[in-house]
C-alpha cells in the first residue's frame, strides 16, 4: 500500500471535473482490456481497483485462465514500464533486485557497482510467486512497502508508481510454498479467478485460435495514473462508511465479543486491511462513476480484501469452514 500523502481539500466543483475526466479514462482503461481479456469483469474490475488505489494485488487461479496474461495488458494499457519474473524454487533474493559487482578501472582502482534486478519496475509481474521458497518471496517486503530497496548497505529507490501484481497457484498443487502472512498483507487484495462462464469461454475459442490475436494498445500514461490515484485518496468518505469499515475489520478479530468470531478465526486482520479496504472503497466508487463510497462498496470489497489477512482454527478448518465463509457471515452480520 501507498504511504498517506495529506493534501490541501478541493472544492466540490473541482472534485466533479477532475472525477469526470479519470472517469473517461476509466472508460479507455476498460474497453482497452476487454479487447484483450473476455469475460472476468469482476476479475477486471478488482484489480483495476486495486491499482487505482495505488496498491498491489494477488491473483490466484490455476493455470491457464489468463492470469499472466491480464497482467502483460494492463502493463501495456496503462502506459506502465514492466518486467516480469518467473518464480521458481531455484530463484534467490538478488535475482529480483539486484546485486553488486566488483569493476576496475583503467588506472587499477577498484569499486562496486550496482546492477539492477527486475524489480526496479512500474508494474512487475510476480508469476508464480508461491513456487519460490519463502527466503526469495521475502524479497519483496521492503519494496512493496517502502518503495526501495536496500542492497549491500545502500538504498535504491524503485520507479514511480510501482504496483506488483503477482499470480498465485493454489496452494493444493505441488511444488508450491505458502506465501508468509507479512508478505500477504502487502497485498491489498486477494483476487481469486474462476472458470469464465460459457459464453467468455465459447468467444475465447473462436476469438484466440485463429490467425491473429487482439492486442491491448496504449491509452494512458504513469503520470496520469498516479493523478487518478491520488484524486481518489482526496475522495471524501461519509462517517457511515468509515463506521462500516471498522465495525467490519475488528469482528474479524478473536476477543472482540463475537462468538462466531472466537470458535472460527485464529487471528485477524490488522489496521493495515481497515487501510485497504478505505483506498478500495474510494477506487470503486469512482470505477462506478461516483464521487464518494458507499457502504455496499465495503460488503463488495470485504471478501478481496480480508481473506489473505486472517487464518482458520483448526477446529474451523476440521469442519470444512473455508474463510469465505466466515467473512460472508460478518458481512450478513453487519446488514
Amino acid at each position: 500500500m501507498s504511504i498517506m500523502v495529506k493534501q490541501e481539500p478541493i472544492s466540490e466543483k473541482e472534485m466533479i471535473a477532475e472525477a469526470e475526466k479519470a472517469l473517461a479514462d476509466i472508460s479507455r482503461i476498460r474497453s482497452g482490456v476487454g479487447r484483450v481479456i473476455f469475460g472476468q469483469e469482476s476479475v477486471v474490475e478488482r484489480t483495476l481497483v486495486a491499482l487505482l488505489a495505488g496498491g498491489h494485488a494477488l491473483l490466484v487461479g490455476v493455470p491457464g485462465l489468463a492470469k499472466t496474461k491480464l497482467v502483460e495488458t494492463l502493463g501495456v494499457v496503462l502506459g506502465l514500464q514492466s518486467n516480469r519474473i518467473q518464480f521458481t524454487p531455484d530463484l534467490m533474493p538478488s535475482d529480483i533486485l539486484g546485486s553488486e559487482v566488483m569493476e576496475q578501472s583503467d588506472a587499477g582502482k577498484r569499486s562496486f557497482r550496482f546492477i539492477q534486478g527486475p524489480i526496479f519496475a512500474q508494474l512487475l509481474m510476480a508469476d508464480e510467486i508461491n513456487r519460490a521458497s519463502p527466503r526469495t518471496q521475502s524479497a519483496l517486503l521492503q519494496s512493496m512497502q517502502e518503495y526501495h530497496v536496500t542492497v549491500a548497505g545502500a538504498r535504491h529507490d524503485l520507479p514511480s508508481p510501482f504496483h506488483v501484481l503477482a499470480t498465485q497457484n493454489p496452494l493444493e498443487q505441488e511444488g508450491t510454498y505458502p506465501l508468509p502472512e507479512a508478505q500477504l498483507d502487502r497485498f491489498l487484495m486477494q483476487i481469486d479467478i474462476l472458470y469464465p462462464e460459457i459464453e467468455a469461454e465459447r468467444r475465447i475459442l473462436l476469438e484466440t485460435t485463429g490467425v491473429e490475436d487482439a492486442r491491448a494498445e496504449n491509452v494512458l500514461n504513469p503520470e496520469r495514473l498516479k493523478e487518478i490515484q491520488m484524486l481518489i485518496r482526496r475522495m471524501p468518505v461519509p462517517e457511515s462508511v468509515v463506521e462500516a469499515i471498522l465495525k467490519l475489520v475488528r469482528s474479524a478479530r478473536p476477543g472482540q465479543g463475537n462468538e462466531d468470531a472466537d470458535k472460527h478465526i485464529a487471528w485477524g486482520p490488522g489496521p493495515r486491511a481497515s487501510q485497504a479496504l478505505t483506498l478500495c472503497a474510494r477506487a470503486r466508487a469512482l470505477y462506478d462513476g461516483r464521487l464518494a463510497p458507499s457502504i455496499d462498496d465495503v460488503h463488495a470489497l470485504a471478501e478481496p480484501v480480508l481473506q489473505h489477512r486472517m487464518a482458520l482454527t483448526f477446529a474451523a478448518r476440521a469442519e470444512g469452514v473455508t474463510v469465505r465463509d466466515v467473512i460472508a457471515g460478518l458481512v450478513k452480520a453487519q446488514g
